[in-house]
């Protein structure tokens, strides 16, 4: 199972983009995905998660501003990123827990919010 995540980029404060993460290979069921995120410097946290059932979660610095869904069909996960703000730069990474199969990590996708 490989994972690609795409959509990172240089967006202004208050700006939108989309993240996607598309996962390929033998899956049989999708469980939990998530996106996390590194900022330099500081570790790895969750930003968004998703579950069967379409039951989602989110850190309390995003709420309201993203949003994570994702399509079964296409084994892809979104994170909708809106009002940018330059605290949310840092590196986006997606994980999918694939049943039978273990955890898979995407290659990580940069978000820079300046002016």
């Amino acid at each position: 199972v490989q994972l690609q995540a795409s959509g990172g980029g240089l967006v202004q404060p208050g700006g939108s983009l989309r993240l996607s993460c598309a996962a390929s290979g033998n899956i049989f069921r999708i469980d939990t995905t998530r996106w996390y995120r590194q900022a330099r410097g500081n570790q790895r946290e969750l930003v968004a998660s998703i579950r069967s059932g379409d039951i989602t979660n989110y850190a309390d610095s995003v709420k309201g501003r993203f949003t994570i869904s994702r399509d079964n069909a296409k084994n892809t996960v979104y994170l909708q990123m809106n009002s940018l703000k330059p605290e949310d730069t840092a590196v986006y990474y997606c994980y999918f827990f694939i049943n039978p199969g273990g955890e898979y990590w995407g290659q990580g996708t940069l978000v820079t919010v300046s002016s």
